[in-house]
């Protein structure tokens, strides 16, 4: 579960954390909320020696065969809860995008949430080329 990216994306790439693009800015009359603070990890070491889920089961992030709906909302609810609170859940999330993981919960996001953002930064990728 546990590799270092071969690649990874730059931190603009992510969705939640770029600029509003000019065309559709958001409404300045609220306003924004907190970010969380990443703190500084030394470069030597790798992203996931940081990592919550070293701590917990694997059988919270990773789906037993034949599991029902609502048991498998609730065991991703709970790594998500775990996923929230990591220090390196960006990384993660990237290399999981990276790899492409297709099992199990990485940063945040289920299998098929990483298959939904995948194809969004491909169309988005296209309509900038063009």
């Amino acid at each position: 579960m546990l590799y270092s990216p071969r690649q990874s994306l730059p931190i603009s790439a992510i969705p939640q954390q770029r600029s509003p693009e000019p065309e559709r800015r958001r409404d300045t009359s609220t306003p924004p909320r907190p970010t969380a603070s990443v703190p500084s990890r030394d470069k030597d070491t790798p992203w996931h020696a940081e990592a919550v889920c070293r701590r917990d089961e694997a059988g919270l992030f990773f789906a037993p065969s034949k599991e029902p709906t609502a048991a498998r909302l609730s065991r991703e609810d709970a790594a998500k809860r775990v996923c929230a609170g990591c220090p390196v859940r960006v990384e993660c999330r990237e290399h999981a995008l990276v790899q492409p993981e297709p099992y199990g919960v990485w940063g945040g996001l289920t299998a098929a949430e990483r298959r939904v953002l995948l194809a969004r930064r491909r169309r988005r990728a296209v309509a900038t080329a063009r």
